[in-house]
């Protein structure tokens, strides 16, 4: 035993599951609370995931949207970060379950495990089509979308050639929006000048949604807007039609078979396991139904927050899962225990929505802040500069900012590196 445990050993255990932004947020809100934090997740870096398709679409490295957790908490003695991944909870012992077999104790516990890409009963999709949750999916994207060209460089047959460069992004929530728009112009801008057997100008650029419009979160007019500018940039906006197959050769969707030899799934979420973990109610996206405070009904020592849970705002509609919601319940629950270890009661957590905020393409985006919508130059250089903001450290910052510069002055991205097996991506 070090000299620093028997100091420590007598201080309330929490341990938090999950270092994505609700999870980090409330580990920096318990500085100088007494508390010994143990924070575990599944790799070693906290992610800033609103950026994760611009690492798709070779806009930006890894390095400029990831920080390695140590290195954020190492001037938190307070503070144990664990690599390892949870299997379960014991909620009678007050033990999390490790699935190398050890455990951690703790008095109380967060989650904040995230969530992953959902393909509503059919998972045998996610190979043809992967999702865009983690730096792999984003490297694997990057890899497929690259190696599509390169392949239709060589491809001498007229249909292969065809499929290979079309794309076909299902999904039009903000995720599957700025992804179309990006392919689009990587197509038509950046690499027009590098290829000579293919145009790149000519490949298709597919954006299905099962819904009546584009960023159904979204006001009308800002959803019009944005399906108007996609168009605009060539992509091809189809509404109101599920994709009823994903395969090695394509996409089936209104009894329309499309062949595409890249398609991206950005068309729902589930949950982690929490909820099975604790046997606790959840609903179709096995997100947990918390309590007003977040904690999970008959466990008042275990908070859920994030893409984890579903609760409802002051307006009664379900809180989105958005960065800002989870860092605000972060906040909001190292206060409870700040409050609770004082021995005082605090009142439930309230939302407040500061706005939605997506890029279209490059001087195009949409903002809705409630009362006051923005649309166009104005709201690309705001959601610039709020992206700017919230990435962690000034290198990281300049380097961002930088690299989007280069590539609105100059139509390059620096990223356009094929790696790892890029060989058998496509078919």
């Amino acid at each position: 035993m070090t000299s620093e445990q028997p100091r420590t050993a007598h201080l309330h255990r929490v341990v938090i599951v999950g270092a994505g932004f609700g999870g980090l947020q409330a580990t920096h809100r318990l500085k100088g609370a007494p508390v010994r934090i143990t924070l575990v997740d599944r790799r070693n870096h906290h992610l800033f995931q609103p950026l994760l398709y611009q690492v798709a679409t070779a806009s930006l490295a890894t390095s400029e949207i990831a920080w390695p957790i140590r290195y954020l908490l190492r001037d938190r003695p307070e503070v144990t970060t664990l690599f390892a991944t949870v299997s379960g909870v014991d909620a009678a012992a007050k033990r999390v379950l490790l699935d190398d077999g050890d455990t951690l104790p703790y008095d109380t516990l967060l989650l904040a495990t995230g969530a992953r890409h959902a393909y509503f009963g059919h998972d045998e999709w996610e190979p043809f089509a992967p999702g865009l949750k983690t730096l792999e999916d984003a490297t694997t994207l990057r890899r497929r979308i690259l190696v599509a060209f390169e392949r239709a460089e060589r491809e001498t047959d007229p249909e292969r050639r065809a499929a290979l460069l079309t794309f076909v992004i299902v999904g039009a929530g903000p995720t599957g929006v700025e992804l179309a728009g990006t392919i689009a112009e990587l197509a038509r801008d950046t690499l027009q000048p590098d290829f000579r057997n293919i145009d790149t100008k000519d490949a298709r650029v597919v954006l299905i949604e099962a819904g009546p419009r584009v960023l159904a979160g979204f006001p009308d007019d800002l959803s019009s807007y944005a399906q108007r500018s996609l168009e605009s940039l060539g992509v091809e906006v189809v509404l109101g039609q599920a994709v009823t197959e994903c395969s090695a050769d394509g996409v089936v969707y209104g009894e329309k078979k499309l062949a595409a030899k890249t398609l991206i799934w950005a068309a729902g979420v589930r949950a982690s396991s929490a909820a099975e973990w604790l046997r606790a109610p959840a609903d179709r996206a096995f997100r947990l139904q918390v309590e007003p405070d977040l904690t999970v009904p008959g466990h008042p020592d275990i908070f859920a927050i994030g893409d984890t849970v579903t609760v409802n705002g002051p307006d009664g509609k379900p809180v989105p899962g958005i960065a800002p919601a989870a860092k605000q319940q972060g906040v909001y629950v190292a206060n409870v225990i700040n409050a609770r270890l004082r021995g005082e009661t605090p009142g439930p957590f309230r939302y407040r929505h500061a706005g939605s905020l997506a890029q279209i393409g490059k001087h195009k985006a949409v903002i809705d802040f409630g009362r006051f919508k923005l649309r166009g130059t104005l709201a690309w250089w705001i959601w610039g500069i709020a992206h700017i903001y919230f990435l962690i450290g000034l290198r990281n910052r300049l380097s961002v900012a930088i690299s989007w510069l280069w590539i609105h002055a100059r139509d390059q991205r620096a990223a356009r590196l094929i790696t790892q097996g890029s060989s058998k991506v496509v078919r």
